[in-house]
C-alpha cells in the first residue's frame, strides 16, 4: 500500500522544505514510519531545527513502541543518506572537500607552543579522532586520496580515520607544507607564562596576527628544521625559522594549487588531515576571511570541517555553516563551541 503524507502541525510554512513523515496504512501488516528532512540551506534557522526534531519524537512516541523503535531501527540508515541529500541541495555543488584538525597532542594538554615539533597524540586525542572517524561514516562520506603533514599527530589523525572508515587502502599524500605554523623561537614554552612575561597582548600578536612572526629561532636549536632528517630534501631557504599565519598560507597555497585542487577538480573525494594554523589559513583562502578577522578563527580539535565546492572550488554555504565559514561542522553543536573556545583559552590567565 502507497504510504499517506502528513506533516507536522503548525509547520505548514515550512512543508515544502521540513520534517514530512510518511506512515503506512492502518491494515498494513508490518507498519512503519519513514521520514524525510531537507532543509533550505540558508533559510533554516537551528531553533526551528531543534522544535521540529522535538515535536518529530513526540508523534512518533504517539505512534506507538513499535512504530518508533523501527524508526529508530532505522535512525543510522538515515544519517548516512540524509547527510549526502543535504549536501546535494545547494545545486551548485560539485565537491566535497573534509578538513579534519589532528585529535588533541601531548602539547596540546600541556599548553605548550607546538609548531613543528613532532609530539604525538594524548589520549584524550586518540578519542577525538575515532570520534571524527564515527561522524564521518554516519554521514555516508568516502574519500578517495588524504593527504596530511608529516607530523605524526596529524599522521596519526589520519590513520585511526581511515582505519575506523575501513579506507587503510588509499593513497596518503604526506608534505611539509602542511605542517603547523612555525612558532620560532616561542616553540616548547609554556603559554599562560609566555602570557605573564610578555603580557597578553603581546602574545596574542604572536600568537594570533595574520602577518607578524614570533621570534625567530636560531639554527643551533633543536627546533630548528634543519637539523631534522625529514626535511633534508627541502630546500634550506624554504624552511622557517618562524612563522605569521601568512607565511604559512603562502607555503600551505603552493601544495593546494599544485596538487590537491587539481585532484579535487578532477572528481577525487578529498580529506586533509592538518593543523589549527595550516587549517586556518586554508579556510581563510576558501572563504576570503579578512585578515582582522581570522584573527579571531579557532578551528577545535578532531572535528571533521564539511566544505561544498562548485566547480571552480568556491565554496557553498549550506545552512549548517558557522560564521565566517562556509563550512560546517560535523557532531553536537553546542560541545563544538565549546571546543573552539578551549582553544581561544589556551592562552587565558586568570586575573
Amino acid at each position: 500500500p502507497q504510504p499517506m503524507p502528513c506533516v507536522l502541525e503548525g509547520a505548514k510554512d515550512h512543508a515544502h522544505h521540513g520534517w514530512r513523515i510518511l506512515t503506512a496504512p492502518p491494515s498494513t501488516r508490518k507498519p512503519h514510519v519513514t521520514l524525510e528532512f531537507s532543509p533550505e540551506p540558508g533559510n533554516e534557522s537551528r531553533e526551528i531545527m531543534m522544535m521540529r526534531t522535538v515535536a518529530l519524537c513526540a508523534l512518533l512516541m504517539s505512534l506507538g513502541a513499535d512504530a518508533f523503535s523501527a524508526a529508530r531501527q532505522g535512525a543510522r540508515a538515515s544519517l548516512r543518506s540524509g547527510a549526502a541529500s543535504l549536501r546535494m541541495q545547494a545545486g551548485a555543488t560539485k565537491h566535497t572537500l573534509v578538513l579534519v584538525r589532528h585529535g588533541e597532542s601531548t602539547w596540546n594538554d600541556k599548553g605548550l607552543f607546538t609548531g613543528w615539533h613532532d609530539c604525538p597524540l594524548s589520549d584524550k586525542g586518540k578519542g577525538e579522532a575515532v570520534t571524527a572517524a564515527k561522524v564521518l561514516a554516519e554521514g555516508g562520506f568516502k574519500f578517495d586520496i588524504a593527504y596530511t603533514s608529516v607530523l605524526k599527530r596529524a599522521i596519526a589523525t589520519l590513520w585511526t580515520v581511515l582505519e575506523e572508515m575501513d579506507l587503510m587502502w588509499i593513497p596518503v599524500v604526506r608534505c611539509w607544507r602542511l605542517n603547523e605554523r612555525h612558532y620560532g623561537a616561542l616553540q616548547g614554552l609554556d603559554k599562560k607564562e609566555t602570557v605573564e612575561i610578555h603580557g597578553n597582548e603581546q602574545v596574542q600578536i604572536w600568537r594570533r596576527s595574520y602577518d607578524i612572526p614570533p621570534p625567530e629561532l636560531t639554527e643551533d636549536s633543536e627546533h630548528y628544521p634543519g637539523n631534522d632528517e625529514r626535511y633534508a630534501d627541502v630546500p634550506k631557504e624554504s624552511l622557517p625559522k618562524s612563522e605569521s599565519l601568512k607565511l604559512t598560507e603562502e607555503r600551505f597555497l603552493v601544495e593546494w594549487n599544485e596538487t590537491i585542487a587539481p585532484m579535487i577538480k578532477s572528481g577525487k573525494k578529498v580529506i586533509i588531515a592538518a593543523h589549527g594554523n595550516s587549517l586556518r589559513a586554508l579556510v581563510k583562502h576558501l572563504d576570503n576571511i579578512s585578515e582582522d578577522v581570522i584573527p579571531g578563527l579557532n578551528i577545535p580539535t578532531g572535528v571533521p570541517l564539511v566544505y561544498e565546492l562548485d566547480a571552480d572550488l568556491k565554496p557553498v554555504k549550506t545552512a549548517l555553516a558557522m560564521e565566517p565559514l562556509s563550512g560546517y561542522y560535523l557532531g553536537n553543536q553546542d560541545d563544538i563551541r565549546a571546543r573552539i573556545q578551549g582553544v581561544a583559552d589556551q592562552t587565558a590567565v586568570a586575573k
